[in-house]
């Protein structure tokens, strides 16, 4: 193999139709992982009762994707940067199919918990590559729709989950009951390793770099100690060490910044490529992205606790319930980048913030108006306005993030957001506790849940709707267009081609 100084966007032909072939199968994988964050909460029942699986278990089911996933983004994007985002694509891919296929033929509640921590580690070296593939085979002129179409997979993602898992559950194939949630990721991961082996442009930092591992073990180490005590506070009554552990993850987080700036000015190849923090696109976009993840992680937990539990509504009548969600965010996210951002740049983003706000404040009082009697088309109205606030923010927010960003560090980068975006949903997690949780006795009699639910989801949703309003200031620190739609400028991004290897 060869390498060669080129760019996307002086390919032509046949090289153009491979590009979108392979957008098309690293969207797929995107998709995949999106899914199977959210698909297993609604076959939680099912395994209990089929598996066998305790309490504690069970938490480390969702857990353990989590905190492998989380812990493993940076490392992964870094990889990527190394080795070629081609490579560790479809080393993440075949991982997780494998990973999969243990999960659905698992025989015990362990062997579960063990597959779930080896998918979320696998999906860490998948993900961050999909946006490093975007980043370094899409010139600055195409990305904006090329994120427009990332941004509606994400909007399917985020409620296609509970949706496909409450019908694969119900369907029971072959007899499989919650196992078929995980076997039909395999079909899909093969399908992806053999067309991305096939279409996809290998590419890497145009210089070698070497993996920092005592990086990747102080933030390894630094993330789990932040996000242990938070997905597992609630269940073990929030204790001092948790507390302790939060606090010291700080410390170890501050030492990797010192280790990564002499490790920068050593050899210049540090896991976490500090200089990103001086483009302000990306520092400021980070900030947003993890306030954002917070909203979304208290929402989309407390708003399935409440239809499933508050209202008593079936897993597949509340994944129903999701669908004009999910398709008003795919719609909005097209336009979003295609359409509204080239023209009216960030004011498009702090829209927004504001009319998500907007129909988390009509969800409150809607959700009081009708009490435990709302049905699902009452809540259409405020989930499609929610739906278009979210849409006309998750598309452009990535690419307002990533486009100053040299490609070079487009692994780094990528993995970056993702983590940030993990961890913001964790704190969410975490604050479930405190805003919802916290609102509900411990000791409820049957006739008081329904009530004592929505009062909590009421109570939710208005803090929800104060992080909405933060996020609105926060945009203010945004460029107010993202650099590929300056006229007459040239991204950086541009400016410095990334190796790529035919």
């Amino acid at each position: 193999m060869t390498s060669t100084e080129t760019t996307p966007s002086t390919a032509g032909g046949g090289n153009d139709r491979r590009r979108w072939f392979a957008l098309a199968i690293v969207m797929t994988a995107a998709f995949m992982d999106l899914v199977d964050v959210t698909i297993v909460n609604i076959a939680i029942p099912s395994i209990q009762r089929e598996a066998g699986a305790s309490f504690s278990q069970i938490q480390w089911i969702t857990a353990g994707y989590a905190l492998a996933f989380a812990a493993g983004l940076i490392t992964g994007g870094r990889l990527g940067d190394i080795y070629g985002r081609k490579r560790i694509f479809l080393i993440g891919i075949g991982g997780f199919t494998v990973a999969s296929a243990l999960c659905g033929l698992a025989v015990n509640p362990e062997m579960l918990v063990a597959s779930r921590f080896l998918q979320g580690a696998m999906a860490a070296l998948m993900v961050p590559q999909v946006l490093s593939i975007v980043h370094a085979t899409f010139p600055a002129h195409e990305r904006g729709k090329v994120f427009g179409l990332f941004g509606a997979v994400v909007g399917l993602g985020a409620v296609s989950g509970p949706l496909l898992g409450a019908l694969l559950t119900e369907w029971n194939l072959f007899g499989w009951e919650w196992r078929s949630i995980f076997l039909i990721n395999l079909p899909v991961g093969v399908a992806g390793l053999i067309l991305g082996s096939r279409f996809i442009t290998e590419s890497k930092a145009p210089r070698a770099l070497k993996l920092d591992l005592v990086g990747v073990a102080l933030v390894t180490l630094g993330l789990l100690m932040l996000l242990y005590p938070l997905i597992r506070g609630r269940e073990l009554g929030w204790p001092l060490w948790g507390y302790v552990s939060m606090a010291g993850s700080l410390v170890v987080l501050a030492a990797l910044v010192a280790y990564e700036r002499r490790k920068s000015a050593r050899d210049g190849s540090p896991l976490v490529e500090l200089s990103l923090f001086r483009v302000k696109s990306f520092a400021a976009g980070i900030a947003v992205q993890t306030v954002f993840g917070v909203a979304l992680g208290v929402f989309f937990l407390v708003w399935t606790l409440y239809m499933q539990f508050g209202l008593g509504w079936s897993p597949l009548k509340a994944g129903l319930t999701g669908v004009p969600f999910s398709i008003a965010v795919s719609v909005a996210a097209g336009m979003s980048v295609q359409q509204l951002v080239p023209r009216f740049g960030r004011k498009v983003l702090q829209a927004g913030a504001l009319v998500m706000a907007a129909g988390v404040l009509l969800y409150l009082w809607e959700s009081g108006h009708y009490g435990l009697g709302i049905a699902p088309w009452q809540m259409a109205l405020p989930l499609v306005v929610m739906g278009v606030g979210m849409g006309l923010i998750v598309a452009p927010l990535t690419d307002a993030i990533l486009s100053e960003v040299p490609r070079e560090h487009s692994g780094s980068a990528s993995g970056l957001l993702n983590t940030v975006q993990q961890m913001g949903n964790a704190l969410g997690l975490g604050l479930v506790s405190v805003v919802f949780f916290g609102t509900i006795s411990d000791h409820l009699r049957p006739e008081q849940i329904g009530p004592a639910f929505a009062d909590a989801f009421q109570n939710a949703l208005g803090w929800v709707a104060a992080v909405m309003g933060a996020i609105f200031l926060l945009m203010f620190a945004l460029p107010k267009r993202p650099a590929q739609h300056v006229e007459g400028e040239q991204a950086p991004a541009e400016r410095e081609e990334p190796v790529l290897v035919s």
